[in-house]
């Protein structure tokens, strides 16, 4: 119904309602002359105050013996002395992170949980309901109304307790408390909130002076918007959102008066907390509503009747990432990704005010079903309450881009968890820098990058280098940029079959150590290191201050890394050589929707085209028939390569893969004791006596890729160079016995001895075993 209280009264100065939301700064309010009608008022408001602050004392009043000339000056000193300017900051609101759809709700970050809306977006019911309840001559009065300021004096002397204040006062108040809370400064705030005479006087003036500049309307959307209305939530959006699930437009009567009734106390009448209070308090709204003409006898009457309980609607609020379920790891990594971006401000402490505080737009790299699919892999394929507490995680990067589409592990994100075997706050996929663990040993994954140098220094991959099983001394490597030492190393195969010369091809293949050590034995290893590095393997832990070691054991993966850096690094192949830097937003934009810098694409050429289709075929060999992981090929014969890694005595598994669109890392070990062992356990149901790259990790990678790519087109790789690609050895006849009719042929791509046996081992058809690197890095380094 109309609103006979607004629309019979005067609206104040004529303005236009900002149509962007957030609070309006009031101008600079110049010192006008104070008119007599001013003083008078000033006097009614101090001694009307004083009789509400009970502060009334014989040398506070102000001396009308003396004359109306010393009242007048004395009024007038006071009125100057107290401050003009209100001085309104930005509104602290909820930053909200989303996945690249825009929509997908990840996490929202908030000091003061407010969603700010323009007054045409707020229900007239709401306020209408507000009006009612805290200053029903709202539209008439110029900041201070002096009817209420005496009324409420005459019932605090009879001993009924009431504010004066309107609600233009009661804004002032809350600007006020929010600008100290900004500031951190708990001595202002409590300042702000004290019951004082001089508080009430400096409010008064404020708001004098506040409505000579800021229209009606505008104090109302500014107060809508700023007010506590419960003990979480600030401003109606976030209260409409909280109690009801809708938008502030949306309010009924009933959900208005609701609302509108919690101002005054809001834990003590918060509707989630005690109902029973905050639907009496909602009645005594509806009956000043009625009262004041904003319903009519039948609505307060149904209204009235209407349990509360049945009204409300309940949504849960959390801050940060806690409530981002199995998007919880990715989002603390975004977390990470603004706080140590200076884009965001010069200091940590103020990226940190501006993620809490700044109603940022956080639009991610994160594919929605991509992340569902890799969760559901990693959870299945190692269920988080296993008895022994081994965790696995995945994260998956567009090649060409950098951006993270997945990231996932099996156990629960909470935030600041103690230790569990099945809830962390620590993020497996990412290195130390952005707040993840140490990283973890990558196996025989980094013989990738020992490939990638043959092939750069014009080695062929059907070149055969020696698989015999070989005592080395360190010193017999060359490495230009070191001096290495005299420590023995004789890395040894798990099956000890992998003897004599075969090719490079099949040393990929099916990952023999000992003929890699081989390989690295023809190459630089400080070369090699560059190489690593410049495809994007990042040394994770601390310790490594981010280098690469340049020692014979560093073939066989002897140092940390994270999935993600290692997925991002195999992704260098997928797109012709091109590195790109792994990056997780897409837009930020502010409270004004205009978009903040952030870093883009990262991309450059690090790996010549023809190494990294070399490097494509090799690795694709891998997951082919008679390869280490060839029961992991992907459905319908999509194109893909990977490599499988298992480190020292089978303590981390990973299978790193990927086809043109996408790259994937999967690890798995214990998180927290590097010494347990993955041998004789029991993964979902199914005993292992040991657990390789290519039992677990591959199976796992194969799920997660047939269902994340299942609607995209089958794209292929770009052939091998002849020149890299090169030809088998000619085999070396055998001695001639006189029988003509026979011959005695070593197996294909071998110039001697016996090759391997071709059969699967551990149902996983993997090479599988952990290395003996003699007293080079305490036997680290491995095989699968």
């Amino acid at each position: 119904m109309p609103n006979p209280a607004r629309d019979d009264l005067p609206h104040g100065p004529s303005s236009s309602v900002s149509d962007s939301p957030g609070l309006l700064s009031s101008s600079t309010a110049r010192r006008a002359p104070v008119n007599p009608f001013q003083v008078a008022g000033l006097i009614i408001v101090f001694l009307a105050l004083s009789v509400i602050g009970g502060v009334l004392a014989a040398g506070l009043v102000v001396p009308f013996a003396a004359g109306a000339s010393t009242a007048a000056s004395t009024a007038t000193e006071t009125f100057y002395d107290l401050p003009t300017e209100l001085e309104i900051d930005e509104p602290s609101q909820a930053s909200k992170i989303y996945a690249r759809d825009g929509k997908t709700l990840l996490a929202t970050y908030y000091s003061e949980y407010r969603l700010i809306v323009p007054l045409d977006e707020i229900s007239e019911h709401m306020q209408n309901a507000v009006v009612a309840t805290e200053d029903q001559r709202f539209w008439s009065h110029g900041g201070v109304d002096v009817r209420g300021i005496m009324r409420a004096a005459s019932e605090n002397i009879q001993g009924n307790m009431q504010g004066g204040s309107t609600l233009t006062q009661q804004y002032v108040k809350n600007v006020l408390i929010h600008k100290a809370s900004k500031e951190g400064d708990i001595l202002a705030v409590e300042e702000a909130r004290e019951s004082t005479l001089e508080r009430k006087l400096r409010e008064a003036k404020l708001a004098i002076n506040l409505e000579k500049s800021m229209p009606k309307e505008e104090i109302l959307e500014n107060y809508l918007n700023l007010a506590q209305f419960g003990s979480k939530v600030y401003g109606v959006e976030t209260a409409a959102n909280y109690y009801f699930n809708k938008s502030a437009k949306d309010l009924n009567i009933v959900e208005s008066a609701t609302i509108a009734g919690v101002t005054q106390r809001p834990s003590s009448w918060d509707p989630s907390m005690n109902p029973d209070d905050a639907q009496r308090r909602r009645n005594i709204v509806l009956s000043l509503m009625y009262q004041q003409g904003y319903i009519t006898r039948e609505e307060h009457d149904e209204a009235v009747a209407t349990p509360l309980e049945e009204t409300l609607d309940l949504q849960e609020l959390h801050n940060g990432c806690e409530g981002a379920g199995y998007n919880g790891f990715f989002c603390d990594y975004v977390t990470k990704s603004i706080i140590n971006d200076p884009a965001f401000g010069e200091t940590e402490d103020e990226r940190t005010e501006k993620l809490y505080r700044g109603g940022l737009t956080i639009v991610t790299t994160l594919d929605p079903k991509k992340q569902r699919y890799a969760y559901r892999a990693v959870r299945d394929g190692v269920p988080r309450d296993n008895a022994k507490g081994f965790a696995s995680a995945i994260t998956s990067v567009e090649p060409g881009t950098g951006e993270i589409v997945a990231m996932a592990q099996n156990r629960r994100y909470v935030p600041n968890a103690t230790k569990s075997k099945t809830a962390t706050s620590v993020n497996y996929s990412a290195g130390s820098s952005m707040g993840g663990s140490n990283g973890f040993q990558v196996g025989s994954t980094f013989k990738a990058f020992t490939l990638a140098e043959w092939f750069k220094e014009g080695h062929t991959l059907r070149e055969s280098v020696n698989a015999t099983r070989k005592r080395w001394v360190s010193n017999q490597f060359k490495a230009s940029c070191v001096a290495l030492g005299t420590e023995p190393w004789h890395p040894n195969n798990v099956d000890g079959l992998a003897t004599g010369n075969i090719s490079v091809e099949k040393a990929t293949a099916w990952s023999v150590n000992t003929a890699f050590a081989s390989i690295l034995s023809k190459l630089d290893l400080c070369k090699v290191a560059d190489t690593a590095y410049d495809i994007g393997f990042r040394p994770s832990h601390p310790s490594a201050d981010g280098k690469v070691k340049t020692v014979p054991s560093m073939t066989l993966g002897i140092q940390e890394s994270s999935p993600l850096d290692m997925a991002s690094a195999y992704a260098t192949f997928a797109s012709g050589g091109v590195y790109c830097e792994p990056r997780a937003l897409l837009k930020v934009t502010d409270t004004n929707g205009e978009e903040l810098p952030i870093k883009g694409k990262n991309c450059r050429q690090t790996l010549n085209k023809d190494v990294a289709n070399a490097m494509n075929y090799a690795l694709g060999k891998v997951i082919q028939p008679g390869g280490g992981a060839s029961a992991s090929a992907l459905s319908g014969g999509r194109p893909a390569a990977g490599k499988t890694g298992t480190s020292n005595d089978n303590s981390n598994a990973w299978f790193i893969g990927y086809t043109p669109q996408l790259s994937t890392a999967v690890w798995m070990g214990h998180p927290d004791n590097q010494t347990i062992r993955m041998i004789g356990v029991n993964i979902a149901g199914r005993n292992y006596p040991r657990v390789y790259g290519s039992t677990i990790p591959a199976p796992i990678w194969k799920t997660y890729m047939d269902q994340a790519l299942a609607k995209e087109s089958k794209e292929g790789f770009d052939p091998i160079p002849a020149s890299l690609l090169g030809s088998y050895p000619k085999p070396t006849p055998p001695p001639s016995t006189g029988n003509s009719g026979s011959s005695n042929k070593p197996d294909s791509g071998s110039s001697g001895g016996n090759t391997r046996n071709g059969g699967s081992n551990n149902g996983g058809g993997n090479n599988g075993g952990s290395s003996n690197n003699g007293g080079d890095r305490g036997n680290s380094g491995g095989d699968d």
